[in-house]
């Protein structure tokens, strides 16, 4: 085992990152001194704090502000975007773009099944109904063969769909050409839940600006992070502008408070949007951190049986925003869930792949589209899938000691 860890550290190092070591060594347990290996933890650095410390002294700290306004715009020009409205979440954002585009009480919405729940909740907020669509084993994301039964037999029944939300996974945008022209074809409209991909690129674009909107997300566990907050971008101007009123309680422009619509409590504060602009300042630095740490991970573990890495698909560039896998047990000997446990008993965060919405127990009565008859590919990836420590700030003694552990229990 330890020659198989000599591309990573010494001979010497190797021995030390086994689990099950000696007393005194990083072993990983309570007390020997090693801190919990986190999943995907935040990655704060200097310019933040200067851009929090103008909001302080300037005395702008309310969800609104010169921040606000500048976080809006560079991450507009970052990804190509005619202009952005940050929010408090990537959720909020759906729910704006859903109901920009007409969603409502009984309408149905196609979303991606493999994601996490917050890509369906802002369907079940407009009434509407979702209609959950398989992922495919090229790129984890919405499959295009899925996809065309689904509208096939939405037409059959006089019931298009009202919109569409494709979700990128774990850094990686879905197929977005073969998916845009079916829905082309029927007249729906795309979200692009790019939560998990900002910074990745789909033939030359950046990944959330091929739908008619998009959605990132700044959640503590993401790529760059405002602590919680999120971004809905779009060509669409007048819709942002309707978005960003929206989000402010959809207060009228009248001398005293005056409300003509619902509106939500949506808006990002100045802060965490100074929090903002100094994380975007390094998101590729990020990216690319994140993408190394993918690879060795791969170089290590690819050449196992029973190991496969998510593809990167040759349309564009993911992020790696979290390193994702799947474990065969008849060829691994060992389950997910097994491993999961090692890695837990060894202070080691890893988690299971998203477990798909119709699965839940709150979408699980909602029609769902497999890859192919009788052939659910999130099904598997679920019952298999494992992603494992990926932080851009992971150093290579605790990526080595995530490998020892994961070697250690695949006997290899």
């Amino acid at each position: 085992m330890a020659a198989q860890l000599q591309t990573h550290a010494s001979p010497a190092r190797a021995a030390q990152l086994q689990p099950g070591a000696a007393p005194g060594t990083a072993d990983g347990l309570p007390g020997t001194g090693r801190s919990r290996i986190l999943l995907s933890p935040p990655h704060i650095g200097e310019e933040e704090q200067k851009f929090v410390r103008e909001a302080f002294e300037t005395n702008w700290i309310a969800p609104l502000g010169p921040n606000v306004d500048a976080f809006e715009d560079e991450l507009a020009a970052y990804t190509g975007s005619k202009g952005a409205v940050a929010l408090s979440s990537g959720t909020a954002g759906i729910h704006e773009a859903l109901r920009l585009l007409g969603v409502g009480p009984g309408d149905r919405v196609l979303c991606s099944s493999l994601t996490f729940v917050a890509s369906v909740n802002p369907i079940a907020y407009q009434g509407a109904e979702p209609v959950l669509i398989d992922s495919d084993e090229a790129t984890w994301n919405m499959s295009p063969a899925a996809l065309e039964r689904a509208l096939a037999e939405s037409k059959r029944e006089g019931r298009l769909p009202k919109a569409a939300v494709v979700v990128n996974l774990y850094g990686q945008s879905a197929d977005m050409v073969p998916l845009l022209e079916l829905l082309d074809a029927y007249g729906v409209p795309v979200v692009e839940d790019a939560a998990e991909s900002l910074g990745a690129t789909y033939s030359g674009k950046s990944s959330g600006t091929l739908g008619r909107f998009g959605v990132y997300s700044f959640n503590g566990n993401k790529i760059i992070t405002t602590s919680g907050g999120g971004m809905l971008v779009s060509d669409d101007l007048e819709a942002l502008e309707k978005a960003r009123f929206w989000a402010t309680q959809a207060r009228d422009q009248a001398p005293h408070y005056q409300h003509s619509e619902v509106g939500y409590n949506y808006r990002m504060s100045n802060i965490l949007a100074g929090v903002g602009r100094g994380q975007l300042r390094v998101l590729d630095e990020r990216v690319n951190a994140r993408r190394a740490v993918f690879d060795r991970y791969r170089e290590a573990l690819g050449a196992i049986e029973g190991i496969t890495f998510m593809p990167e698909a040759r349309y564009g560039r993911s992020t790696r925003w979290l390193t994702a896998l799947t474990v065969d047990p008849a060829l691994a000997g060992i389950t997910t869930e097994e491993l999961i446990a090692r890695l837990a008993a060894e202070n080691v965060e890893s988690r299971p792949v998203w477990k798909p919405m119709h699965r839940q127990p709150l979408y699980g009565k909602c029609a769902y589209y497999p890859h192919e008859e009788g052939t659910s590919v999130s099904d598997r990836l679920f019952e298999q899938g494992l992603c494992l420590p990926s932080g851009s700030s992971l150093s290579e003694s605790d990526q080595d000691f995530v490998i020892g552990i994961l070697l250690h229990a695949l006997n290899a």
